[in-house]
Protein backbone atom coordinates (compact mmCIF):
# COMPACT_ATOMS: atom_id res chain seq x y z
CA UNK A 1 0.00 0.00 0.00
CA UNK A 2 1.09 3.48 -0.87
CA UNK A 3 1.72 6.09 1.39
CA UNK A 4 -0.09 9.41 1.00
CA UNK A 5 1.16 12.54 1.85
CA UNK A 6 -0.38 15.90 2.34
CA UNK A 7 0.87 19.11 2.22
CA UNK A 8 1.26 19.06 6.32
CA UNK A 9 2.86 15.51 6.74
CA UNK A 10 5.74 17.05 4.47
CA UNK A 11 8.76 18.31 6.39
CA UNK A 12 10.06 21.44 5.12
CA UNK A 13 14.00 21.34 4.77
CA UNK A 14 16.13 24.02 5.97
CA UNK A 15 18.11 26.18 3.03
CA UNK A 16 21.56 24.98 2.17
CA UNK A 17 23.09 27.85 2.66
CA UNK A 18 21.78 29.66 6.43
CA UNK A 19 20.51 25.72 7.61
CA UNK A 20 17.39 27.27 8.70
CA UNK A 21 13.44 26.28 8.06
CA UNK A 22 12.85 29.89 8.71
CA UNK A 23 14.35 31.16 4.97
CA UNK A 24 13.14 27.67 3.65
CA UNK A 25 9.69 29.13 4.41
CA UNK A 26 9.92 32.56 3.36
CA UNK A 27 11.81 31.42 -0.23
CA UNK A 28 8.62 29.07 -0.87
CA UNK A 29 6.60 32.38 0.07
CA UNK A 30 8.94 34.93 -2.23
CA UNK A 31 8.50 31.94 -5.30
CA UNK A 32 6.50 33.29 -7.82
CA UNK A 33 5.28 30.65 -10.49
CA UNK A 34 6.66 27.76 -8.92
CA UNK A 35 10.39 29.29 -10.00
CA UNK A 36 12.33 28.68 -6.65
CA UNK A 37 15.60 28.58 -7.82
CA UNK A 38 15.02 31.92 -8.86
CA UNK A 39 13.30 33.04 -5.57
CA UNK A 40 16.72 31.45 -3.85
CA UNK A 41 19.04 34.00 -5.72
CA UNK A 42 17.07 36.88 -4.85
CA UNK A 43 16.71 35.76 -1.55
CA UNK A 44 20.68 35.57 -0.98
CA UNK A 45 21.56 38.25 -2.84
CA UNK A 46 19.85 39.95 -0.84
CA UNK A 47 21.29 38.74 2.59
CA UNK A 48 24.28 39.76 0.65
CA UNK A 49 23.39 43.17 0.55
CA UNK A 50 22.51 43.39 3.97
CA UNK A 51 26.11 41.77 4.72
CA UNK A 52 27.56 44.60 2.76
CA UNK A 53 25.56 47.49 4.44
CA UNK A 54 25.11 46.31 8.11
CA UNK A 55 28.41 45.44 9.78
CA UNK A 56 27.54 44.75 13.02
CA UNK A 57 25.04 41.82 12.73
CA UNK A 58 25.29 38.71 10.59
CA UNK A 59 22.55 39.04 7.66
CA UNK A 60 21.07 36.13 8.93
CA UNK A 61 20.46 37.75 12.67
CA UNK A 62 18.83 40.76 10.56
CA UNK A 63 16.41 38.87 8.50
CA UNK A 64 14.88 36.50 11.74
CA UNK A 65 14.93 40.22 13.99
CA UNK A 66 13.19 42.16 10.87
CA UNK A 67 10.31 38.61 10.46
CA UNK A 68 9.92 39.14 14.76
CA UNK A 69 9.26 43.09 14.51
CA UNK A 70 7.10 43.17 11.85
CA UNK A 71 4.94 40.21 13.47
CA UNK A 72 1.61 41.47 14.77
CA UNK A 73 0.22 40.98 18.62
CA UNK A 74 -3.07 41.42 17.70
CA UNK A 75 -5.64 42.02 15.04
CA UNK A 76 -9.30 42.90 14.45
CA UNK A 77 -11.45 40.58 13.07
CA UNK A 78 -15.09 41.04 12.41
CA UNK A 79 -17.87 39.64 14.73
CA UNK A 80 -21.41 39.91 14.27
CA UNK A 81 -23.71 40.76 17.37
CA UNK A 82 -27.24 40.96 16.87
CA UNK A 83 -27.72 43.64 14.24
CA UNK A 84 -24.29 45.23 14.09
CA UNK A 85 -20.72 43.86 13.11
CA UNK A 86 -18.10 44.99 15.25
CA UNK A 87 -14.00 45.21 14.89
CA UNK A 88 -13.03 42.52 18.00
CA UNK A 89 -9.55 42.83 18.74
CA UNK A 90 -8.23 39.49 19.22
CA UNK A 91 -4.54 37.78 19.62
CA UNK A 92 -3.13 36.62 16.66
CA UNK A 93 -1.63 32.89 16.95
CA UNK A 94 1.96 32.48 16.26
CA UNK A 95 1.83 31.07 12.80
CA UNK A 96 -0.39 33.26 11.78
CA UNK A 97 1.92 36.14 12.83
CA UNK A 98 4.74 34.44 10.79
CA UNK A 99 2.54 34.58 7.52
CA UNK A 100 1.42 38.00 8.04
CA UNK A 101 4.71 39.00 8.63
CA UNK A 102 6.16 37.64 5.15
CA UNK A 103 3.19 38.73 3.31
CA UNK A 104 3.68 42.19 4.26
CA UNK A 105 7.13 42.36 3.79
CA UNK A 106 6.99 40.67 0.58
CA UNK A 107 4.14 43.14 0.01
CA UNK A 108 6.31 46.03 0.80
CA UNK A 109 9.12 45.17 -1.10
CA UNK A 110 7.13 44.26 -4.41
CA UNK A 111 5.22 47.77 -3.83
CA UNK A 112 8.61 48.99 -4.61
CA UNK A 113 9.26 50.02 -7.82
CA UNK A 114 12.80 50.55 -10.03
CA UNK A 115 15.09 48.62 -8.11
CA UNK A 116 15.58 44.94 -8.66
CA UNK A 117 13.87 42.69 -6.28
CA UNK A 118 16.62 41.43 -4.05
CA UNK A 119 17.47 45.53 -3.31
CA UNK A 120 14.29 46.11 -2.42
CA UNK A 121 14.16 42.96 -0.16
CA UNK A 122 16.77 43.68 1.51
CA UNK A 123 16.42 47.48 1.86
CA UNK A 124 12.63 45.80 3.60
CA UNK A 125 14.24 43.63 5.96
CA UNK A 126 16.53 46.66 6.75
CA UNK A 127 14.09 49.13 7.94
CA UNK A 128 12.32 46.31 9.83
CA UNK A 129 15.26 45.64 11.27
CA UNK A 130 15.61 49.16 12.57
CA UNK A 131 11.73 48.75 13.03
CA UNK A 132 10.69 51.16 10.51
CA UNK A 133 9.38 50.81 6.36
CA UNK A 134 6.28 49.94 5.30
CA UNK A 135 5.75 46.56 6.70
CA UNK A 136 6.03 48.42 10.29
CA UNK A 137 3.79 50.93 9.03
CA UNK A 138 1.16 48.41 8.51
CA UNK A 139 2.24 46.51 11.72
CA UNK A 140 1.30 49.66 14.22
CA UNK A 141 -1.95 50.49 11.70
CA UNK A 142 -2.87 46.57 12.75
CA UNK A 143 -2.01 47.39 16.10
CA UNK A 144 -3.53 51.27 16.37
CA UNK A 145 -6.87 49.61 15.18
CA UNK A 146 -6.90 46.81 18.07
CA UNK A 147 -6.00 49.69 20.23
CA UNK A 148 -9.14 51.88 19.55
CA UNK A 149 -11.93 49.08 19.36
CA UNK A 150 -10.56 47.13 23.05
CA UNK A 151 -14.17 48.14 24.03
CA UNK A 152 -15.61 45.46 22.23
CA UNK A 153 -13.15 43.07 23.29
CA UNK A 154 -15.58 41.32 25.27
CA UNK A 155 -17.35 40.02 21.97
CA UNK A 156 -13.91 37.80 21.44
CA UNK A 157 -15.10 34.13 21.22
Amino acid sequence: MAKKFTASAQQLKPDAKFDSKLVSKFVNCLMLDGKKSIAHKVFYEAMDQIGKKIDDAPPLEVFETAIGNVKPLLEVRSKRVGGSTYQVPMQVRPKRQQALAFRWILAAARGKKGKPMALRLASEFMDAYKKEGTAMTTRENIHRMAEANKAFAHFAW
